[in-house]
């Protein structure tokens, strides 16, 4: 008996030969992982060795000095944050309402399928022509003219497929038992979203929000041509430097005008201004997905 169950146990060829191929497929996924995970790494240091001289609290919170070949970035790092934030501000409750709608109450027809992929085609348009429909649309259209507001609005309408297609996502990962529970107890479909489905896809939701955020902090083309300065003066840590209807300095263009505009800039000042704006992305990034683990850890499901 004993004999039988040690033979029973052994491993044969075949078992063997599944193991090698589990450690080969692991082995393969470990190099592909390393692979994007390595360049990220070593593309990261680089900026922080060479941003190291110029890079530190002093050089975020002065302005650009003796024709921005010297001093800071905090006008640009400002007028980011208020690019940003009031993208989201607008670009946030508008896909996410669209998002309910598609997924929640429209119905399959021809119209709700050429509404999803106008979302899908609008996510793929460049960066550029979102730029020049801004700069048609609300700059010379609406008149708001060469302002934080038009920038604003063009980003958030770039960004605005993102939120819908991860919101929609979210939304079709409650279980629909869920929806049924409450329908049988007499909610209506508006208690149900509000009061079940929107808890339990709040993670998945800001997703989207945090691609939303990266996005707009490092796109160029569209503050460009809608909002963003070459330079604006502001005083030495003001929090509120501009008015809405003002044009204002972006991180993202203030790097690509030191790079490439403006001779004589201290070698370490454009790397330097490339890691804070790593780091400001990273950060929102940060406390969203950390409020993202602390919702879905509260999820039954």
């Amino acid at each position: 008996m004993n004999a039988d169950a040690q033979t029973r146990f052994t491993e044969t060829p075949r078992v063997r030969r599944k193991l090698r191929q589990e450690a080969l497929a692991q082995w393969i996924f470990a190099t592909m992982a390393a692979a994007m995970i390595v360049p990220l790494l070593l593309i990261v240091g680089y900026l922080v060795v060479r941003a190291a001289p110029s890079l530190s609290l002093e050089f975020i919170l002065d302005v650009p000095r003796r024709g921005m070949t010297d001093g800071g970035i905090w006008p640009a790092l400002i007028g980011t944050i208020y690019l940003v934030f009031l993208s989201l501000a607008v670009s946030a409750p508008v896909g996410i309402l669209a998002a309910v709608y598609l997924n929640e109450y429209a119905q399959d027809n021809w119209f709700n399928r050429l509404i999803n992929l106008a979302v899908i085609n609008l996510a793929g348009v460049p960066s550029i022509v979102h730029a020049l429909f801004g700069l048609g649309a609300f700059v010379y259209a609406a008149r708001f003219g060469y302002s934080i507001i038009a920038a604003s609005l063009t980003l958030a309408i770039m960004t605005l497929p993102v939120i819908i297609a991860s919101t929609r996502e979210a939304l079709a990962s409650v279980p629909r038992p869920f929806r049924e529970a409450c329908w049988n107890v007499g909610a209506t479909r508006w208690q149900t979203i509000r009061a079940v489905v929107l808890p339990n896809s709040v993670s998945g939701i800001l997703t989207g929000v945090i691609l939303q955020v990266s996005r707009a902090a490092g796109e160029t083309a569209p503050v460009m041509f809608t909002g963003a300065v070459f330079f604006k003066a502001v005083q030495r840590g003001d929090l509120l430097p501009y008015y809405l209807d003002e044009q204002c300095m972006a991180l993202s263009m203030h790097l690509y005008t030191i790079s490439t505009q403006v001779p004589g800039v201290k070698e370490s000042i454009p790397f330097a201004t490339a890691v804070v704006l790593l780091g400001l992305v990273l950060t929102v990034n940060a406390a969203a997905i950390a409020l993202r683990v602390r919702l879905r850890s509260r999820k039954k499901w």
